[in-house]
């Protein structure tokens, strides 16, 4: 089976091949299986997060302008493409890969920081600033996704049963729940990067 025709079999490969290479590298390296579990999970946490993020990003600088341009677009064809097929996809990926990227996160941090250091994170103390500070944003955004966006795309999409007025609420909860993670994300990705490169805080 050719891996390049479908999305299962891309994602299959990739991942194969990025456990080859890690092995690989560990062995020539001298690694432990410690130093290797501790680095799969930090490699599952960053790729899971890169699909949020990305995601997120689609929707607040291409999907939701393409939408709103389409509507106006008299003549057009119209975005009900986008939202029969393409958006309740896009929120199955957003959503699950926004909930794996804050659950090895959460991991990461007990195995790598020690029993005990998501609560230190999250109390925001010394040593512990920058993580606890994106950990927090990360919270706030799967929140978010789960409490927000989610239920409310349910109704703009027909998912879920909604009168006129209630998908014209939905829109807006939805929009703005997004815009604010489109927000957060950039001070998120901020802090992360600061911390894996150690800056003491």
């Amino acid at each position: 089976m050719n891996p390049l025709t479908t999305v299962r079999g891309a994602i299959t490969a990739a991942v194969i091949l990025a456990a080859v290479v890690s092995a690989i590298l560990t062995y020539l390296g001298g690694g432990s299986i410690a130093f290797h579990h501790t680095l799969a999970v930090r490699w599952l946490h960053i790729v899971s997060g890169v699909m949020w993020i990305g995601l997120l990003y689609y929707f607040n600088v291409v999907q939701t302008p393409g939408l709103a341009d389409a509507a106006a677009d008299k003549g057009g064809p119209g975005g009900a493409g986008v939202s029969k097929y393409i958006a309740p996809r896009a929120l199955w990926w957003f959503r699950w890969a926004a909930l794996l990227t804050w659950l090895t996160g959460v991991y990461y941090i007990e195995t790598a920081y020690g029993q005990g250091a998501f609560l230190k994170v999250f109390g925001l103390q010394s040593g512990y600033m920058l993580i606890g500070t994106g950990a927090w944003l990360g919270t706030i955004m799967l929140f978010n996704v789960w409490a927000l966006i989610w239920p409310n795309q349910k109704k703009i999409l027909g998912i879920k049963a909604a009168t006129d007025d209630e998908k014209a609420k939905a829109r807006k909860v939805a929009l703005y729940a997004s815009r604010v993670n489109f927000i957060l994300s950039l001070p998120m990705i901020m802090c992360m990067a600061a911390q894996m490169h150690g800056l003491p805080l």
